[in-house]
C-alpha cells in the first residue's frame, strides 16, 4: 500500500473514530456511514410533474416526491402534530420527525449522515422508556436495564402513557428521581436534550439554505452547515471533535442537490419550502427549549 492510499485510509479511520465521538457533547457522538435515501435516477423533469412544490395564493402546497426516502411533506405533517398542544410538544410526532431528519441527513452523504445513528438511538431510548412505562405502569423504571428492541419492534410511543409529552415526561422522571443533575444517564429528559441540541443545528442550517440574498451569490451548503454548527453544537464539543466536524461539512453536496432533495426547480421555490419547514421545527424548539429551562435542563450532564 502507497503513501497516499495508507494517508486516505488513515483519514477515513480518523473521521469514522471522531464521529463515534460526536454527540457526546451535543447529541453523544455516534456516526453511521451508509447513505441511504436518494434516487440518483429521479431526474430533474420529475419535478414538473404533479408531485412538484406549487404556489397557490402566496401558499406553498406540498406533495409526496416519488422516488424519495426523505419526504419534506412528512416531516411537516410531524412537526405540525408535534405541536398541535398550545404548550407542549407531543413526543410521537416529535420522534417521528426525527425518523424523517435521519433520513435527510443520511441523503446528504456518509460525512453528514454518520450522526444519524446515534440519533436513532436517542429516539429509541425514548421510546423505550415510554414501552416500558405503558406496560409496567406500577414499576419503577430504570433506563440502564430496559430491553431494546430494533427499530421494526420498538413502536410508537403512545398518548396515554406518562410519556405522552415532553412536559409529561419530564414531570414522571423528576417525580420517580430518573434525572441525575450531576452524572450521564440514559432518562428521557437527557437523551431529549441532545436531541435539542441537535434540532437546533438543523434548523439554523436550513434557515441559512431558504436565505435567498439580495445581492451577492449563494454560499454554499458546506459553509452553511459549518457556520451553523459553529453557533449551536460547537459550544459542546471538545477542540478534536470541532476540527473533525469542520473536515466532515466539506463532503455536503452542492445547492441544486437540495433542489431533486425536496423536488423544487430554484431557490426561490427552495426557500417557500424550507422557510415553512424552519417556522414548524422553530416552534417545536422553542417550546421544549422552554420546558426544559423551566426545569434547569439545559445543563444536564
Amino acid at each position: 500500500m502507497g503513501v497516499k492510499s495508507k494517508a486516505a485510509l488513515a483519514i477515513v479511520v480518523l473521521l469514522l473514530f471522531l464521529g463515534s465521538l460526536w454527540l457526546q457533547g451535543g447529541l453523544d457522538y455516534h456516526w453511521d456511514a451508509c447513505i441511504k435515501g436518494y434516487n440518483h435516477m429521479n431526474k430533474l423533469h420529475h419535478l414538473s410533474n404533479g408531485s412538484e412544490t406549487t404556489v397557490v395564493d402566496g401558499s406553498v402546497v406540498i406533495e409526496v416526491c416519488p422516488g424519495q426516502i426523505f419526504q419534506v411533506s412528512l416531516l411537516l405533517s410531524h412537526l405540525k402534530a408535534a405541536s398541535a398542544d398550545p404548550s407542549d410538544v407531543l413526543l410521537e410526532p416529535y420522534l417521528a420527525s426525527w425518523d424523517e431528519l435521519v433520513k435527510f441527513m443520511e441523503a446528504l452523504g456518509p460525512m453528514v449522515g454518520l450522526i444519524s445513528k446515534e440519533i436513532e438511538t436517542k429516539t429509541t431510548i425514548i421510546r423505550q422508556l415510554a414501552s416500558f412505562q405503558e406496560e409496567n405502569p406500577e414499576a419503577e423504571i430504570n433506563p440502564e436495564i430496559l430491553p431494546m428492541k430494533n427499530g421494526a419492534e420498538q413502536g410508537a410511543v403512545s398518548h396515554t402513557t406518562e410519556y405522552r409529552s415532553v412536559r409529561s415526561m419530564i414531570h414522571v422522571e423528576l417525580e420517580r428521581g430518573l434525572v441525575d443533575f450531576h452524572q450521564q444517564t440514559d432518562s428521557g429528559c437527557r437523551t431529549l436534550l441532545r436531541l435539542h441540541r441537535a434540532l437546533l443545528w438543523l434548523k439554523l442550517f436550513l434557515e441559512k439554505v431558504a436565505d435567498t440574498p439580495v445581492t451577492g451569490r449563494l454560499r454554499s451548503p458546506s459553509d452553511l452547515c459549518r457556520v451553523a454548527y459553529q453557533k449551536t453544537l460547537a459550544n459542546h464539543h471538545s477542540w478534536f471533535v470541532r476540527r473533525a466536524a469542520e473536515l466532515a461539512f466539506i463532503a455536503m453536496p452542492e445547492r441544486t442537490f437540495f433542489f431533486r432533495l425536496v423536488c423544487v426547480q430554484d431557490q426561490d421555490e427552495l426557500s417557500m419550502v424550507l422557510t415553512k419547514v424552519v417556522l414548524a421545527l422553530e416552534k417545536v424548539y422553542n417550546r421544549t427549549q422552554v420546558a426544559l429551562e423551566e426545569h434547569g435542563m439545559l445543563d444536564l450532564p
